[in-house]
Protein backbone atom coordinates (compact mmCIF):
# COMPACT_ATOMS: atom_id res chain seq x y z
CA UNK A 1 0.00 0.00 0.00
CA UNK A 2 1.21 2.96 -0.96
CA UNK A 3 0.41 6.22 1.03
CA UNK A 4 0.32 10.48 -0.43
CA UNK A 5 -0.03 12.52 1.99
CA UNK A 6 1.24 16.52 2.79
CA UNK A 7 0.11 17.88 -0.20
CA UNK A 8 -2.33 19.47 -2.72
CA UNK A 9 -4.97 16.65 -4.50
CA UNK A 10 -6.94 18.40 -7.78
CA UNK A 11 -9.65 15.11 -7.45
CA UNK A 12 -11.83 16.44 -10.69
CA UNK A 13 -14.79 15.69 -8.90
CA UNK A 14 -15.81 18.95 -7.97
CA UNK A 15 -14.25 21.19 -10.49
CA UNK A 16 -10.93 23.09 -9.63
CA UNK A 17 -11.53 22.69 -5.71
CA UNK A 18 -8.06 21.66 -4.03
CA UNK A 19 -8.57 19.56 -1.18
CA UNK A 20 -5.05 18.99 1.44
CA UNK A 21 -6.27 15.38 1.98
CA UNK A 22 -4.28 12.14 1.71
CA UNK A 23 -4.64 9.42 -0.78
CA UNK A 24 -3.90 5.39 -0.04
CA UNK A 25 -3.52 3.36 -3.20
CA UNK A 26 -3.76 -0.13 -2.50
CA UNK A 27 -2.53 -2.88 -5.25
CA UNK A 28 -4.63 -0.80 -8.81
CA UNK A 29 -6.72 0.84 -6.73
CA UNK A 30 -7.33 4.01 -4.59
CA UNK A 31 -8.63 2.85 -1.02
CA UNK A 32 -8.59 5.73 0.45
CA UNK A 33 -9.21 9.73 0.09
CA UNK A 34 -9.41 11.73 3.37
CA UNK A 35 -7.60 13.33 6.89
CA UNK A 36 -4.45 11.24 8.08
CA UNK A 37 -5.69 9.09 10.76
CA UNK A 38 -4.32 8.32 13.76
CA UNK A 39 -4.21 4.54 13.52
CA UNK A 40 -2.82 3.84 10.29
CA UNK A 41 -1.85 0.68 8.61
CA UNK A 42 1.42 -0.75 7.24
CA UNK A 43 2.40 1.07 4.17
CA UNK A 44 5.01 -0.45 1.53
CA UNK A 45 6.08 3.54 0.73
CA UNK A 46 5.06 7.01 1.97
CA UNK A 47 5.43 9.48 -0.20
CA UNK A 48 5.51 13.23 1.38
CA UNK A 49 4.15 15.74 -1.82
CA UNK A 50 5.80 18.47 0.16
CA UNK A 51 3.11 20.84 -1.28
CA UNK A 52 2.80 19.52 -4.40
CA UNK A 53 -0.16 17.99 -6.66
CA UNK A 54 -2.04 15.10 -6.89
CA UNK A 55 -4.16 14.44 -9.87
CA UNK A 56 -5.63 12.17 -12.31
CA UNK A 57 -3.70 11.25 -15.19
CA UNK A 58 -4.08 13.18 -18.41
CA UNK A 59 -5.87 10.24 -21.12
CA UNK A 60 -4.41 10.78 -24.61
CA UNK A 61 -7.61 9.84 -26.60
CA UNK A 62 -6.12 10.14 -29.70
CA UNK A 63 -2.81 8.41 -31.12
CA UNK A 64 -0.82 5.95 -33.11
CA UNK A 65 1.74 5.53 -30.56
CA UNK A 66 4.35 3.36 -32.99
CA UNK A 67 4.57 6.06 -35.73
CA UNK A 68 7.52 7.45 -33.47
CA UNK A 69 9.44 6.26 -36.13
CA UNK A 70 8.75 8.75 -38.34
CA UNK A 71 8.97 11.60 -36.07
CA UNK A 72 10.78 14.66 -37.90
CA UNK A 73 11.25 12.36 -40.75
CA UNK A 74 8.93 13.29 -43.44
CA UNK A 75 7.86 17.58 -42.21
CA UNK A 76 6.69 20.34 -43.47
CA UNK A 77 4.09 19.10 -46.47
CA UNK A 78 0.72 18.95 -46.52
CA UNK A 79 -1.78 15.82 -44.98
CA UNK A 80 -2.15 13.81 -48.15
CA UNK A 81 1.12 14.23 -49.22
CA UNK A 82 2.54 12.95 -46.19
CA UNK A 83 0.26 10.07 -45.90
CA UNK A 84 0.63 8.49 -49.29
CA UNK A 85 3.85 9.75 -50.40
CA UNK A 86 5.67 9.43 -47.25
CA UNK A 87 3.66 7.46 -44.61
CA UNK A 88 1.85 4.60 -45.98
CA UNK A 89 5.39 3.31 -47.94
CA UNK A 90 7.19 3.21 -44.63
CA UNK A 91 4.50 1.80 -42.30
CA UNK A 92 4.75 -1.51 -45.43
CA UNK A 93 7.75 -2.29 -43.62
CA UNK A 94 6.56 -2.01 -39.82
CA UNK A 95 7.24 -5.57 -38.10
CA UNK A 96 5.79 -7.07 -34.43
CA UNK A 97 9.18 -6.32 -33.40
CA UNK A 98 9.12 -3.00 -34.40
CA UNK A 99 5.78 -1.93 -33.30
CA UNK A 100 6.25 -3.45 -30.16
CA UNK A 101 10.04 -0.81 -30.03
CA UNK A 102 8.79 2.44 -31.24
CA UNK A 103 5.63 1.65 -29.06
CA UNK A 104 7.48 1.24 -25.96
CA UNK A 105 9.03 4.40 -27.24
CA UNK A 106 5.86 6.40 -27.00
CA UNK A 107 5.16 5.26 -23.38
CA UNK A 108 8.09 6.79 -21.88
CA UNK A 109 7.10 9.80 -23.36
CA UNK A 110 3.35 9.55 -22.95
CA UNK A 111 4.87 8.92 -18.91
CA UNK A 112 6.74 12.16 -18.89
CA UNK A 113 3.87 14.39 -20.07
CA UNK A 114 1.64 12.71 -16.92
CA UNK A 115 -0.38 10.84 -19.70
CA UNK A 116 -2.03 7.77 -17.88
CA UNK A 117 -3.11 5.81 -20.81
CA UNK A 118 -3.95 6.19 -25.02
CA UNK A 119 -6.20 5.36 -27.40
CA UNK A 120 -4.37 3.90 -30.65
CA UNK A 121 -5.12 2.86 -33.43
CA UNK A 122 -2.25 1.07 -35.54
CA UNK A 123 -1.40 -1.67 -37.31
CA UNK A 124 0.42 -5.15 -35.07
CA UNK A 125 -2.33 -5.32 -32.52
CA UNK A 126 -0.98 -7.84 -30.50
CA UNK A 127 2.41 -6.95 -30.03
CA UNK A 128 0.83 -2.97 -29.81
CA UNK A 129 -0.74 -4.82 -26.83
CA UNK A 130 2.32 -6.93 -25.66
CA UNK A 131 4.12 -3.80 -25.47
CA UNK A 132 1.82 -1.74 -22.89
CA UNK A 133 1.34 -4.64 -20.80
CA UNK A 134 5.32 -5.16 -20.32
CA UNK A 135 5.67 -1.34 -19.75
CA UNK A 136 2.05 -1.63 -17.41
CA UNK A 137 0.96 1.03 -19.02
CA UNK A 138 -3.39 1.21 -20.03
CA UNK A 139 -4.44 1.59 -23.50
CA UNK A 140 -7.74 1.20 -25.41
CA UNK A 141 -7.16 0.17 -28.58
CA UNK A 142 -9.38 1.30 -31.86
CA UNK A 143 -10.46 -1.33 -34.58
CA UNK A 144 -8.98 -0.06 -37.76
CA UNK A 145 -11.55 -1.80 -40.17
CA UNK A 146 -11.65 -5.06 -42.18
CA UNK A 147 -14.49 -7.58 -42.75
CA UNK A 148 -16.90 -8.14 -40.17
CA UNK A 149 -15.07 -11.25 -38.83
CA UNK A 150 -12.01 -9.51 -38.68
CA UNK A 151 -13.18 -7.51 -36.46
CA UNK A 152 -15.24 -9.74 -34.32
CA UNK A 153 -12.53 -11.41 -33.50
CA UNK A 154 -10.07 -8.09 -32.42
CA UNK A 155 -13.48 -7.49 -30.28
CA UNK A 156 -13.10 -10.73 -28.63
CA UNK A 157 -9.67 -10.84 -28.11
CA UNK A 158 -8.45 -7.39 -26.85
CA UNK A 159 -11.42 -7.07 -24.58
CA UNK A 160 -10.10 -10.36 -22.62
CA UNK A 161 -6.58 -9.86 -23.03
CA UNK A 162 -5.49 -7.95 -19.95
CA UNK A 163 -6.99 -5.67 -17.49
CA UNK A 164 -4.60 -2.37 -19.05
CA UNK A 165 -5.90 -3.43 -22.45
CA UNK A 166 -9.00 -2.49 -23.92
CA UNK A 167 -10.57 -2.26 -27.41
CA UNK A 168 -13.28 0.17 -29.30
CA UNK A 169 -14.13 -0.77 -32.83
CA UNK A 170 -13.10 2.01 -35.33
CA UNK A 171 -12.28 2.10 -39.28
CA UNK A 172 -9.25 4.38 -40.30
CA UNK A 173 -11.39 6.94 -42.14
CA UNK A 174 -13.95 7.31 -44.88
CA UNK A 175 -11.53 7.53 -47.41
CA UNK A 176 -9.89 4.38 -46.59
CA UNK A 177 -12.37 2.20 -46.28
CA UNK A 178 -15.52 0.77 -48.88
CA UNK A 179 -19.26 1.08 -47.91
CA UNK A 180 -19.38 -2.60 -47.43
CA UNK A 181 -16.89 -2.75 -44.56
CA UNK A 182 -18.65 0.20 -43.03
CA UNK A 183 -21.56 -1.52 -43.11
CA UNK A 184 -19.90 -4.38 -41.33
CA UNK A 185 -18.51 -1.95 -38.36
CA UNK A 186 -22.25 -1.06 -38.26
CA UNK A 187 -23.21 -5.12 -38.22
CA UNK A 188 -20.47 -5.43 -35.12
CA UNK A 189 -21.10 -2.11 -33.01
CA UNK A 190 -25.10 -3.07 -33.15
CA UNK A 191 -24.29 -6.92 -32.16
CA UNK A 192 -22.20 -6.10 -29.39
CA UNK A 193 -23.63 -2.24 -28.62
CA UNK A 194 -20.67 -0.68 -28.56
CA UNK A 195 -19.36 2.81 -29.76
CA UNK A 196 -17.39 3.39 -32.72
CA UNK A 197 -14.50 5.75 -33.93
CA UNK A 198 -12.87 6.82 -37.29
CA UNK A 199 -11.09 10.05 -38.56
CA UNK A 200 -13.74 12.43 -39.37
CA UNK A 201 -13.23 15.67 -41.25
CA UNK A 202 -10.05 16.14 -40.63
CA UNK A 203 -9.31 18.00 -43.92
CA UNK A 204 -11.40 20.31 -46.36
CA UNK A 205 -10.09 17.77 -48.94
CA UNK A 206 -11.32 14.80 -47.33
CA UNK A 207 -15.26 16.45 -46.47
CA UNK A 208 -15.17 17.05 -49.67
CA UNK A 209 -14.43 14.46 -51.25
CA UNK A 210 -16.88 12.41 -49.15
CA UNK A 211 -19.29 14.58 -50.33
CA UNK A 212 -18.84 13.93 -53.96
CA UNK A 213 -18.79 10.34 -53.50
CA UNK A 214 -21.45 9.90 -50.93
CA UNK A 215 -24.04 12.95 -51.49
CA UNK A 216 -22.64 13.79 -47.55
CA UNK A 217 -20.37 14.66 -45.05
CA UNK A 218 -18.14 11.92 -43.21
CA UNK A 219 -20.43 11.94 -39.85
CA UNK A 220 -23.90 12.21 -41.78
CA UNK A 221 -22.30 9.21 -43.80
CA UNK A 222 -21.47 7.22 -40.24
CA UNK A 223 -25.37 8.63 -38.88
CA UNK A 224 -26.62 6.74 -42.03
CA UNK A 225 -25.13 3.59 -41.66
CA UNK A 226 -25.88 3.53 -37.90
CA UNK A 227 -22.21 3.44 -36.64
CA UNK A 228 -23.42 6.54 -33.88
CA UNK A 229 -26.35 4.41 -32.48
CA UNK A 230 -24.13 3.54 -29.38
CA UNK A 231 -22.38 6.66 -29.28
CA UNK A 232 -18.41 6.67 -30.34
CA UNK A 233 -17.08 9.67 -32.12
CA UNK A 234 -14.76 11.19 -33.88
CA UNK A 235 -10.83 12.46 -34.29
CA UNK A 236 -9.88 15.57 -35.25
CA UNK A 237 -13.56 16.92 -36.46
CA UNK A 238 -12.23 20.11 -37.70
CA UNK A 239 -14.84 20.66 -40.15
CA UNK A 240 -17.73 19.97 -39.24
CA UNK A 241 -21.24 21.30 -40.33
CA UNK A 242 -23.77 22.70 -38.41
CA UNK A 243 -25.60 19.66 -39.05
CA UNK A 244 -22.94 17.06 -38.06
CA UNK A 245 -22.36 18.64 -34.87
CA UNK A 246 -26.04 18.47 -34.35
CA UNK A 247 -25.75 14.72 -35.13
CA UNK A 248 -22.44 14.70 -32.67
CA UNK A 249 -24.76 16.30 -29.72
CA UNK A 250 -27.84 14.37 -30.46
CA UNK A 251 -25.38 10.94 -30.16
CA UNK A 252 -23.75 11.93 -27.09
CA UNK A 253 -20.62 11.33 -29.34
CA UNK A 254 -17.09 12.61 -28.60
CA UNK A 255 -14.84 14.79 -30.53
CA UNK A 256 -11.37 14.53 -30.00
CA UNK A 257 -9.24 17.12 -30.74
CA UNK A 258 -5.85 17.25 -32.03
CA UNK A 259 -4.68 20.61 -31.82
CA UNK A 260 -1.11 20.39 -32.30
CA UNK A 261 -1.13 17.74 -35.38
CA UNK A 262 -3.98 20.08 -36.78
CA UNK A 263 -2.08 23.23 -36.58
CA UNK A 264 1.62 21.40 -37.95
CA UNK A 265 -0.14 20.19 -41.50
CA UNK A 266 -2.33 23.27 -41.85
CA UNK A 267 -5.24 21.26 -41.57
CA UNK A 268 -7.07 24.35 -39.67
CA UNK A 269 -8.58 25.22 -36.50
CA UNK A 270 -11.36 22.52 -34.75
CA UNK A 271 -14.55 24.61 -33.49
CA UNK A 272 -14.68 23.78 -30.12
CA UNK A 273 -16.38 26.64 -29.18
CA UNK A 274 -19.59 26.34 -31.19
CA UNK A 275 -19.21 22.32 -29.98
CA UNK A 276 -19.24 23.45 -26.34
CA UNK A 277 -22.09 25.84 -26.91
CA UNK A 278 -24.36 22.55 -28.59
CA UNK A 279 -23.42 20.33 -25.73
CA UNK A 280 -20.46 18.05 -27.59
CA UNK A 281 -18.39 15.81 -25.30
CA UNK A 282 -14.84 16.86 -26.55
CA UNK A 283 -11.41 15.09 -25.55
CA UNK A 284 -7.59 15.89 -25.98
CA UNK A 285 -5.40 13.42 -28.15
CA UNK A 286 -1.91 14.02 -29.32
CA UNK A 287 -2.12 12.33 -32.75
CA UNK A 288 1.14 10.22 -33.68
CA UNK A 289 4.70 11.89 -33.43
CA UNK A 290 4.86 11.85 -37.28
CA UNK A 291 2.85 14.69 -37.65
CA UNK A 292 2.75 16.83 -34.22
CA UNK A 293 5.93 15.81 -33.65
CA UNK A 294 5.82 15.72 -29.83
CA UNK A 295 3.33 13.19 -27.59
CA UNK A 296 3.24 16.31 -25.17
CA UNK A 297 -0.32 16.87 -23.54
CA UNK A 298 0.81 20.31 -21.91
CA UNK A 299 1.49 21.72 -25.45
CA UNK A 300 -1.94 20.18 -26.34
CA UNK A 301 -3.82 21.70 -23.41
CA UNK A 302 -2.25 25.11 -24.41
CA UNK A 303 -3.09 25.22 -28.09
CA UNK A 304 -6.85 23.39 -27.72
CA UNK A 305 -7.70 26.64 -25.39
CA UNK A 306 -5.47 29.57 -27.24
CA UNK A 307 -6.28 28.14 -30.77
CA UNK A 308 -10.18 29.01 -29.53
CA UNK A 309 -9.56 32.15 -28.10
CA UNK A 310 -7.91 33.11 -31.76
CA UNK A 311 -9.99 31.82 -34.11
CA UNK A 312 -12.93 33.53 -31.79
CA UNK A 313 -11.53 36.85 -31.31
CA UNK A 314 -12.24 36.11 -27.56
CA UNK A 315 -9.77 36.07 -25.30
CA UNK A 316 -12.68 34.59 -22.97
CA UNK A 317 -13.03 31.35 -24.64
CA UNK A 318 -12.66 27.81 -24.12
CA UNK A 319 -11.14 28.59 -20.46
CA UNK A 320 -8.79 26.77 -18.44
CA UNK A 321 -11.25 24.92 -16.70
CA UNK A 322 -12.67 23.18 -19.58
CA UNK A 323 -9.67 21.75 -21.44
CA UNK A 324 -8.31 20.21 -18.59
CA UNK A 325 -11.66 18.02 -17.82
CA UNK A 326 -11.13 17.48 -21.78
CA UNK A 327 -7.76 16.46 -20.92
CA UNK A 328 -8.69 14.16 -17.80
CA UNK A 329 -12.16 13.18 -17.50
CA UNK A 330 -13.04 13.70 -20.95
CA UNK A 331 -10.67 11.94 -22.11
CA UNK A 332 -11.30 8.76 -19.59
CA UNK A 333 -15.34 8.65 -20.62
CA UNK A 334 -14.38 9.05 -24.50
CA UNK A 335 -12.19 5.78 -23.76
CA UNK A 336 -14.57 3.76 -21.73
CA UNK A 337 -12.39 4.23 -18.94
CA UNK A 338 -14.61 5.44 -16.52
CA UNK A 339 -12.68 4.04 -13.41
CA UNK A 340 -9.69 6.32 -14.40
CA UNK A 341 -11.59 9.40 -14.59
CA UNK A 342 -11.50 10.97 -10.81
CA UNK A 343 -9.64 10.41 -8.12
CA UNK A 344 -12.30 8.49 -5.04
CA UNK A 345 -11.94 5.39 -3.29
CA UNK A 346 -12.08 2.46 -5.76
CA UNK A 347 -11.21 4.00 -8.77
CA UNK A 348 -8.11 3.05 -10.73
CA UNK A 349 -4.73 4.87 -9.21
CA UNK A 350 -4.10 6.51 -12.46
CA UNK A 351 -2.27 9.47 -10.63
CA UNK A 352 0.49 12.17 -11.66
CA UNK A 353 2.36 14.22 -9.59
CA UNK A 354 2.87 18.11 -10.34
CA UNK A 355 6.10 19.21 -8.79
CA UNK A 356 4.81 23.47 -7.81
CA UNK A 357 7.95 24.11 -6.56
CA UNK A 358 9.02 25.18 -10.19
CA UNK A 359 9.52 28.95 -11.40
CA UNK A 360 7.10 28.13 -14.01
CA UNK A 361 4.17 27.48 -11.59
CA UNK A 362 4.88 30.06 -8.96
CA UNK A 363 3.21 32.00 -7.34
CA UNK A 364 -0.08 29.89 -7.07
CA UNK A 365 -2.49 32.39 -8.03
CA UNK A 366 -4.49 29.55 -9.66
CA UNK A 367 -3.55 25.57 -10.12
CA UNK A 368 -5.83 24.53 -12.91
CA UNK A 369 -4.64 27.94 -14.67
CA UNK A 370 -1.01 27.44 -14.41
CA UNK A 371 -1.40 23.43 -15.39
CA UNK A 372 -3.04 24.28 -18.50
CA UNK A 373 -1.25 27.84 -19.19
CA UNK A 374 2.47 27.58 -17.81
CA UNK A 375 2.62 24.08 -17.24
CA UNK A 376 5.49 21.63 -18.75
CA UNK A 377 6.45 18.54 -18.72
CA UNK A 378 9.10 19.79 -16.05
CA UNK A 379 6.33 19.59 -13.74
CA UNK A 380 5.48 15.93 -13.78
CA UNK A 381 7.22 14.72 -11.16
CA UNK A 382 5.67 10.74 -10.84
CA UNK A 383 3.19 8.89 -13.36
CA UNK A 384 1.41 5.67 -11.87
CA UNK A 385 -0.48 3.46 -13.76
CA UNK A 386 -2.48 1.05 -12.07
CA UNK A 387 -1.34 1.43 -8.73
CA UNK A 388 2.58 1.17 -10.15
CA UNK A 389 4.97 4.14 -10.27
CA UNK A 390 6.22 3.77 -13.67
CA UNK A 391 7.95 7.18 -14.17
CA UNK A 392 9.64 9.01 -11.42
CA UNK A 393 11.46 12.61 -11.28
CA UNK A 394 13.74 11.20 -14.36
CA UNK A 395 13.52 7.26 -13.98
CA UNK A 396 11.57 5.34 -15.84
CA UNK A 397 10.20 1.59 -14.10
CA UNK A 398 9.22 -0.09 -17.34
CA UNK A 399 10.96 -3.50 -17.35
CA UNK A 400 13.84 -1.66 -19.72
CA UNK A 401 16.86 1.08 -20.15
CA UNK A 402 15.60 3.94 -21.94
CA UNK A 403 19.23 3.40 -23.58
CA UNK A 404 18.15 -0.12 -24.79
CA UNK A 405 15.06 1.25 -26.08
CA UNK A 406 16.58 4.09 -28.22
CA UNK A 407 19.28 1.62 -29.50
CA UNK A 408 16.39 -0.67 -30.81
CA UNK A 409 14.64 1.65 -31.98
CA UNK A 410 17.47 3.83 -33.93
CA UNK A 411 18.61 -0.01 -35.35
CA UNK A 412 14.63 -1.21 -36.47
CA UNK A 413 14.45 2.61 -38.18
CA UNK A 414 17.75 2.23 -40.16
CA UNK A 415 16.56 -1.52 -41.47
CA UNK A 416 13.35 0.25 -42.63
CA UNK A 417 15.17 3.07 -44.48
CA UNK A 418 17.64 1.05 -46.16
CA UNK A 419 15.28 -2.53 -46.35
Amino acid sequence: MIRFYNGKILSMCDGAEISDEEIWVHDDKICYVGEEKTDMPQFSREIDLCGNLLMPGFKNAHTHSAMTFARSLADDMPLQEWLFNKIFPLEEKLTEESVYYFNKLAVMEYLTSGITASFDMYYYRPSFAQSNIDCGFRSVICGVGGTFEEMEKDLLRFSNLHPLISYIPGTHAEYTATIDSLKDLSKLSHKYETPVFAHNSETLKETEECIARNGMTPTALFESLGLFDFGGGGFHCVYLSEEDMDIFARRGAWVVTNPGSNSKLASGIAPLTAMMNKGINIAIGTDGASSNNALDFFREMYLAAVLQKLSEKDAGACNAMSVLKMATIGGARCMGLKDCDTIACGKQADLIVMDLQRPNMQPINDVVKNIVYSGSKENVALTMVAGKILYEKGEFFIGEEPRLVYEKCDALLKGMLNG
